[in-house]
């Protein structure tokens, strides 16, 4: 009887990387990857933050060059080897639309929402996603980790188009809300109501996305300059233009999600079942 009470958790253990790693990757700042104690220290914040074993998923170490290749000609920042820090993890057995975390802790610029509209932009409208750091940071190059964690999930690469546009947005945000003094939320929901608007028209000329600006805006008590308001309205035309360049992509994300939802069901199914018996066999034992 004990050993087959043994034979059943070897089939928990061993099913369990089968079904779980679909769609389920982390990333790390090459600077925090670098450093053992940092890298064990995100490792756990994960784990606190999924039911999944950190240990199971795709893994890669996103540098500084990848970094910059995106953020030099948008942010005009450009980062050394030593400060990529920001690490992400993306789980896409998630079906309820997409959830994010920001260990606030350490990020202290970006927030759950700005990256949930970054993400919009790029095609992406579902899965969990976690962001954190070893150290204070802003969050705004993680954004490239989190697309590295969702390419490596979906196995499809983002068109550099919406990578950039994205970029471009959540960088467009982030100085919005330094130049205004508004609360970072206030702005990344007036950011996503302008393009909800801009979608429903089918809008990429900035002159008319710009009206939709400086109307939504004044509605919702901030106040903008006109070169502000021309920003993002320039920042939205051109996530609108990158659309169309993400038709391969998102088909594989909504295909990878389905798998990667339907085998955690099934693993949920395997584990209640043989838990049921395991609990019914330790009963026997235990008579």
């Amino acid at each position: 009887m004990k050993k087959l009470l043994i034979g059943l958790v070897l089939i928990i253990v061993a099913l369990s990387p089968i079904y779980a790693v679909s769609g389920f990757a982390v990333t790390y700042g090459e600077t925090t990857y670098g450093n053992s104690d940092w890298k064990n220290s995100v490792n756990n914040y994960f784990q606190s933050h999924t039911s999944q074993n950190i240990s199971d998923a795709n893994s890669k170490v996103i540098t500084a060059s990848e970094v910059n290749e995106i953020s030099q000609n948008i942010t005009g920042k450009t980062y050394p080897s030593s400060q990529i820090y920001s690490c992400a993890m993306v789980d896409l057995s998630y079906s309820n639309g997409i959830k994010i975390i920001v260990d606030t802790s350490k990020i202290n610029v970006v927030t759950p929402k700005m990256y949930e509209n970054a993400l919009e932009s790029s095609g992406i409208t579902n899965g969990y996603v976690v962001v954190t750091s070893p150290t204070t940071a802003s969050g705004e190059a993680a954004l490239a980790g989190v697309f590295k964690s969702y390419e490596i999930a979906v196995g499809t690469p983002i068109p550099d188009q919406a990578k950039e546009a994205a970029t471009a947005e959540l960088y467009t945000e982030t100085q919005i809300v330094n130049e205004t003094g508004q609360n970072a939320d206030n702005i990344a929901d007036l950011f996503d109501k302008i393009k909800t608007e801009v979608q429903k028209q089918n809008l990429e000329d900035p002159s008319q996305i710009k009206i939709i600006v400086i109307n939504m805006a004044n509605s919702a008590n901030i106040n903008l300059t006109d070169e502000q308001a021309q920003q993002i309205a320039n920042a939205i035309s051109n996530s609108q233009k990158a659309q169309g360049s993400l038709t391969d992509f998102k088909n594989q994300l909504k295909n990878v999600t389905q798998q990667a939802t339907d085998a955690s069901g099934i693993l949920n199914q395997i584990m209640n079942y043989l838990q049921g018996i395991f609990d019914y066999l330790k009963g026997l034992l235990g008579q």
